[in-house]
């Protein structure tokens, strides 16, 4: 009894100290990287909640996300949050070591942003302005741009990126393979527990990918904003 319990509190201490390294490491970001990636998530948000709105269909990540606050009403932000811990929890499993913690960050915050942008009425003002055709245009290049700032400042990532990098070094495969059988099985359970599907959803697996590269070669030449985000992948994992 004795002796589980100090292997408990060796776990306890070694998670903290885990925690506590990621926190400093946030820390050492620069305020260029920080500025692009708080830019991005923003950005994301708006385009997530212009998809939304649509109801054209959203994103597959989003379908699986709004189809369990339909299920739980805790709102997008806490629902992005145990979507992020599911797949934080398979990638720890599968690799055997502790996860970085920006994916979490990232998905919630975006959830959080787009609670958000409903409590301010952001929807009920775009919808009144706007078809939802346009709502979906404006939603794939938020989304687009977005993402390129994300990827470029280094910080963030997007959570099921996570578990398709893990399936491209364990199993061989390209990244888009790997990519896209998550994002069908994400969109899949979405689907069936309820979540929304449409002309948006198929709009953001094929346009969202082939416009992010120019982006970011749009961010570097014509706004100088350095990319961080290739060397941090290369080296974190």
């Amino acid at each position: 009894m004795e002796d589980e319990k100090i292997k408990c509190e060796k776990k306890s201490y070694f998670f903290s100290r885990y925690i506590g390294t990621q926190v400093l490491e946030l820390r050492r970001f620069k305020s260029d990287q920080i500025l692009m990636y708080l830019t991005g998530v923003s950005l994301f948000s708006l385009g997530a909640k212009c998809f939304i709105i649509s109801q054209l269909g959203t994103d597959p990540l989003d379908v699986l996300i709004i189809s369990i606050d339909k299920m739980l009403a805790l709102g997008m932000g806490i629902c992005s949050a145990i979507v992020s811990l599911f797949f934080l929890t398979w990638w720890m499993l599968w690799n055997k070591k502790y996860p970085p913690i920006s994916p979490f960050i990232t998905t919630t915050l975006t959830g959080l942003l787009i609670d958000l942008w409903s409590v301010l009425g952001l929807g009920e003002y775009l919808t009144a302005r706007m078809n939802e055709y346009s709502l979906l245009a404006i939603g794939l290049m938020l989304c687009a741009y977005s993402s390129a700032l994300i990827i470029m400042s280094g910080i963030g990532i997007r959570i099921m990126d996570l578990v398709v990098l893990t399936m491209v070094s364990r199993w061989g495969w390209s990244f888009t393979k790997a990519k896209m059988i998550i994002e069908i099985g994400i969109f899949s359970a979405g689907w069936l527990l309820g979540g929304p599907f449409g002309v948006g959803t198929i709009a953001f697996l094929l346009v969202i990918g082939p416009l992010i590269h120019p982006f970011m070669n749009l961010n570097a030449k014509r706004f100088s904003l350095k990319n961080y985000g290739l060397t941090r992948a290369a080296s974190a994992y």
